[in-house]
């Protein structure tokens, strides 16, 4: 992909929206011209787009101040300055034996880049990729990088969809960083976020109509489906190549696909799948896309000749709700449908719990029945915990707060032993003592308490303590979110690292661990012993949530238990209170 598009030359700009277009490039002025379609194009001597280091902007109408490139790819000074070129063509790969990775079978670890490492960066996370193979890590999911206002926060609310923010290193730390996880044997998963833009820096409806009437929970709508909207859509969709093709990305996670209105007789996810699909037959590897949906629905993980939309995978919320709740007994909010241990068992033989049931968080029937006899089990991405389960916490508190090292340990064993796609967050595999907490560095200051107050009125809905809170803009709130990897080799933290690293070894040598097949799973729960049971391929996989100690008659031999053992003795299996066990039963 060029620096621009396919069919536009330098520095041509989409900006139907504008009477008159200057582009404003290094020490000059220069015109630009209407051609057809509404783009602009340089009327007039420009720099050669593949020199780096070129600052330009577009002056819109009589406007004296430029606006970045829609499409920039470098934003040094900020979002709401000049943008400057920068060529991913000029980035020498190492990575050309890398085959890909696909998703069947493989761990993903989501990380964000600024509070995985003391420093923070891109360059900084290269230096970690040894210990993720160590855990058993396939493929890295990245929280988003692209460019937004302020510092740091989560990355969820760029306005800069091409652009990689500059604090982590910019686009060529980011390349090195893929070209690193590849030579490491490691594949990469981008998190977008295509359904809203953020609050500080959306330039964009000054060049043409890429908003429409209509809000969801984080902004304006993004528009799919109006006039103006094959523009926006192709935005969208190069957006998409460029990771592919451009970084060398081998998945995109679609933040909040619920999200994206889009009536068009072709979906929007449908069209990602369809070019996603043909540049993978080009490139000769595999290109994953999942998806974050809160519908419990899988047409759009069916494949399309399946009448689906054809993404690969759809994250699982409720395998982590009803994991949660038999682990800690939290029943409020969207937790109180999970009460039961039998919402467990129920995730782990068919998919999802709300598969058409009564959510009484949404006050509604949710959800659709999963295709248990044709869908494979590692369409669902499933976790234990992840950035927003946890970040989204009145004190972005772990499991490990609350959790002994069975607990925790088992935890670890049922999403890695399950039959779904397991995704690990940050820390999580050495019970990481720092909190993930919700940061921002608005440098609004009104927007700043736009923010605080918002995240406050979310809380009183879960029934959480509103004074827990911690102020989003404090720079603290940030600093403590941070990894101490000195952790690592101490007390709890280096036995449950150990957990983990026995779970990795079987997930890569125990051939039923990957069994993508729903057919064949039996899941028991014993609401009054707590006692959690998952036989699946000649594997049983055993929890003991409860208080006391259980038994239960089993054969076979353990390759895994947590830190409280279980045994096996005289056609006896004895749990202790927390304690899991998997057992080979054939």
């Amino acid at each position: 992909m060029s620096l621009w598009t396919h069919s536009h030359p330098a520095f041509a700009v989409w900006a139907p929206r504008a009477r008159r277009m200057r582009l404003s490039v290094g020490d000059a002025i220069v015109a630009m011209r209407r051609e057809e379609g509404d783009w602009w194009v340089p009327d007039g001597d420009v720099p050669d787009p593949a020199e780096r280091g070129v600052d330009y902007g577009y002056l819109i109408d009589d406007a004296d101040s430029p606006r970045p490139d829609p499409r920039s790819r470098r934003q040094p000074a900020g979002v709401h300055q000049r943008s400057q070129t920068y060529d991913p063509a000029a980035f020498g790969w190492t990575d050309e034996a890398w085959t890909g990775r696909q998703l069947p079978g493989s761990v993903v670890y989501e990380l964000h880049v600024g509070t995985f490492t003391p420093d923070g960066t891109l360059d900084a996370a290269i230096g970690r990729l040894g210990h993720l193979r160590s855990i058993g890590v396939d493929l890295i999911e990245v929280m988003p990088v692209n460019a937004f206002n302020g510092t740091h926060n989560w990355g969820y609310d760029g306005v800069g969809w091409f652009a990689v923010h500059e604090a982590y290193g910019g686009p060529a730390a980011y390349q090195r960083f893929v070209d690193a996880c590849h030579g490491a044997g490691l594949g990469v998963v981008q998190d977008v976020v295509y359904n809203h833009l953020g609050p500080s820096g959306n330039y964009l409806p000054l060049f043409g109509p890429y908003l429409k009437e209509g809000r969801n929970t984080w902004g304006d709508l993004v528009n799919l489906d109006d006039e103006g909207c094959a523009e926006v859509r192709r935005f969208i969709l190069d957006n998409v190549r460029m990771w592919f093709a451009d970084y060398h990305v081998d998945a995109l996670r679609l933040d909040a696909v619920h999200a994206l209105s889009d009536a068009s007789p072709l979906h929007i996810q449908e069209e990602m799948a369809m070019e996603t699909a043909a540049l993978s037959a080009h490139l000769g590897r595999p290109l994953t896309l999942i998806a974050e949906s809160d519908l419990n629905d899988t047409r759009m993980v069916t494949p399309r000749e399946g009448g689906g939309y054809g993404l690969d995978a759809q994250w699982s919320d409720d395998f982590h709700h009803a994991l949660h709740v038999a682990l800690t007994g939290e029943t409020s909010g969207y937790y109180a449908d999970f009460a039961s241990l039998s919402a467990l068992a129920k995730v782990c033989e068919r998919g999802f719990f709300h598969d058409g049931t009564w959510s009484s968080f949404r006050r509604r029937d949710h959800g659709v029945p999963v295709d248990t006899a044709r869908m494979p089990t590692w369409r669902l991405v499933v976790c234990s915990q992840n950035h927003d389960q946890i970040g989204n916490r009145a004190r972005g508190d772990r499991l490990t707060e609350h959790l002994d090292d069975d607990q925790l340990a088992s935890a670890a064993m049922l999403t890695l032993c399950a039959p779904f796609t397991p995704m690990l967050f940050m820390g999580e595999e050495w019970a990481a003592s720092t909190p993930f907490q919700f940061f921002t560095s608005h440098p609004e200051p009104e927007l700043g308490r736009a923010t605080a107050q918002g995240r406050l009125e979310e809380f009183e809905r879960m029934g959480w303590d509103a004074a827990e809170v911690p102020d989003p803009q404090d720079p603290a709130t940030f600093e403590r979110s941070k990894l101490d990897w000195s952790e690592l080799g101490r007390g709890r933290h280096a036995l449950l690292l150990g957990s983990y690293q026995r779970l990795a070894e079987l997930r890569r040598t125990v051939p039923a661990l990957a069994d993508p097949s729903f057919v064949g799973l039996v899941a028991t729960a014993d609401e009054q012993t707590r006692v959690f049971q998952l036989a699946r391929g000649g594997l049983l996989i055993a929890v003991n949530f409860g208080t006391e100690t259980s038994t239960a008659p089993a054969t076979g031999e353990i390759l895994f238990t947590t830190p409280t053992r279980a045994t096996l003795a005289a056609g006896v299996l004895t749990l202790p209170p927390h304690a899991g066990v998997l057992l080979r039963t054939t």
